[in-house]
Formats: structure tokens, C-alpha cells, sequence
């Protein structure tokens, strides 16, 4: 049976400062996949890589749409038809903004779309969400851009899971995207196996605080991204990130580094950064929230 249609998968930002692993934010800016039914041998793929990553990430069934589409597929008991899928890539890649769980969202939307099945079915949602966080390893990436505005996410001893809440209409991030890149296997291996118990206690109260800053009142949000639990174990990752982050703060901005970094994400108010802090070598980009998630539409 011949299908066309189109994925359309927000980027994220994870952590906010204080909420490591379990706070995600939906960000405006979107990579597009478009599958289509084909004529051919059954799971045969084609896969057309526009933008980010275009000649450089991996092509046919390695490609990680496809990973996850195949995957969601065999999940629900469904044989993958033949398939041509076009990717239209505008997340930056390898910079904490959330292009492998965008990748992972989209295949595993696709996929139970081809599977008769819709993300927008809230036991599906659950399903999808757990299938992308068992891959990805950890849900709040995901859950953003699964699930679109603020999520908070956990899990338990067999499952992830993800509470979705609206974000308040007067935040307004800025991203400053660096040239290099980052990658999160080598970012977690320079976090240690433990942490002063103050510091844990500090990360709680934050993280708590970060929640009614993100929903209610931003005008605590510079306390509530201050973070003890990641940013400065990591520095030596990216320094200049770390840097600009200070600065900023001191000027009384609230930012933090985005995910796995090295973006750093921060709310000017006004969205002008101040004129004090040295802002070269990292693209300045406002990026609204996104508020609505992954969203397909059929094509013709």
C-alpha cells in the first residue's frame, strides 16, 4: 500500500542547570523526516540525508531513524515494508541539543505509524517513550521531544516515564551553539561515582525549584539553574562553555550548558545578552519553546 508522510521532531535542551537526567525543555528548531512506501524487496530502505549531518552520519538500515523505525516495528509485530526516507536535518549535531533523541523520536513515531498505531494514543505515547529511553539510556531528552514544552522524568526498576507540564509564556532561550562538538559517552566518563552529601542536597532543593522556575515564575530562575552535580566535573570538556556560563551569571543571567553540551543555554532578559560578557566563538541563536512535540502529517 502506498504512504507518504512527514515527521516533524523538536530539538531539546536536558538538565537545566540543577535537574541532571531528569528535567528536559522542547526547543523550536526541527529536523523533518519523510517516509514513504515504496515498491521493493520488504525492508528494504533509501535513505537522503539534507543539512546537519549530510555525509557524515550513517546511511540505509544503520541510519538511526531507520534503527528505530525497524525496531518500533518488529516491537508491535509488524514486517517493515520497502521504504524511502528523506531527512531534513536542522538540529545541530554532537551539541547538546538533542539531535540522537530527535533521530531516536522520530524513527519510533514513524515506525508505529507503519504499525497502525499513533504517538498521539496515550498508551502508545508510553510505549514510545519507554522504547526511545531504554535506547537513549535516560528519558529527559527524549520526553521533550516526544512529549513538546517542560517534562520532568524518572524511572523505575523496569520502566521510564515522563510528566509533561507547560512551560511559562515568558520564557525566551538563547542558545550560543560553539563550533565544536561534544559527545556524551565522553562527557559522563568524567563524572565521578559520588557526590558530598551537600551537593546532593543542594541538587535536590534546585531541581525543585527549577520546576516551579520553568512553569510559574521565571524570575527565580538564575537560583534555580545553579548546579553542583555535573558542570564543573565536566569542565575540561568544554572550558569556553564553562567560562561564558560564569560570566553570564555574574552578570546575573541565568544559564547552564545545554545537555551533554558544549551549546550553552541561558534566558536574557529582553533576549539581548550583556554587552559584558564576551560572547565569540559561539553562534547566538534565540530558540523559542516549542510546546507541542513530535507532529506528523500524511503528504499527498
Amino acid at each position: 500500500m502506498s504512504r507518504a508522510f512527514r515527521v516533524t521532531v523538536p530539538a531539546s535542551t536536558a538538565n537545566l542547570g540543577s535537574g541532571f537526567d531528569a528535567l528536559g525543555l522542547s526547543l523550536a528548531r526541527y529536523d523533518e523526516i519523510t517516509v514513504e512506501v515504496v515498491a521493493g524487496a520488504t525492508g528494504d530502505v533509501q535513505v537522503e540525508v539534507d543539512g546537519e549531518g549530510a555525509g557524515e552520519v550513517a546511511t540505509g538500515h544503520r541510519h538511526l531513524v531507520v534503527k528505530l523505525l525497524h525496531r518500533t516495528m518488529r516491537h508491535f509485530g509488524v514486517q517493515p515494508p520497502s521504504l524511502r526516507v528523506r531527512c531534513a536535518n536542522r538540529i545541530p549535531h554532537s551539541r547538546g541539543l538533542g539531535s540522537s533523541a530527535a533521530a531516536i523520536v522520530a524513527g519510533i513515531t514513524a515506525g508505529c505509524e507503519l504499525s497502525g498505531v499513533s504517538v498521539r494514543d496515550e498508551t502508545v505515547r508510553q510505549d514510545a517513550l519507554n522504547l526511545a529511553a531504554s535506547f537513549e539510556g535516560h528519558a529527559d531528552n527524549v520526553a521533550a521531544s516526544l512529549l513538546g514544552g517542560f517534562v520532568i522524568a524518572w524511572n523505575d526498576a523496569e520502566r521510564f516515564h515522563a510528566s509533561r507540564l507547560e512551560p511559562h509564556p515568558d520564557l525566551a532561550p538563547v542558545m550560543l551553539v560553539p563550533a565544536e562538538k561534544s559527545a556524551t559517552r565522553t562527557t559522563r566518563g568524567l563524572l565521578p561515582e559520588a557526590v558530598p552529601h551537600r551537593d546532593a542536597a543542594f541538587a535536590a532543593g534546585r531541581a525543585a525549584l527549577a520546576v516551579h522556575a520553568f512553569t510559574s515564575d521565571p524570575g527565580v530562575l538564575l537560583a534555580a539553574t545553579a548546579d553542583r552535580l555535573h558542570q564543573d566535573y565536566r569542565e575540561r570538556a568544554w572550558p569556553a562553555s564553562v567560562a561564558v556560563i560564569k560570566a553570564l551569571r555574574e552578570a546575573g543571567v541565568p544559564a547552564a550548558v545545554s545537555g551533554a553540551g558544549p551549546t550553552v543555554l541561558t534566558f536574557p532578559g529582553g533576549g539581548a545578552l550583556p554587552e559584558t560578557v564576551d560572547s565569540d566563538g559561539f553562534e547566538v541563536h534565540p530558540v523559542p519553546v516549542d510546546r507541542g512535540g513530535v507532529q506528523v502529517a500524511e503528504l499527498g
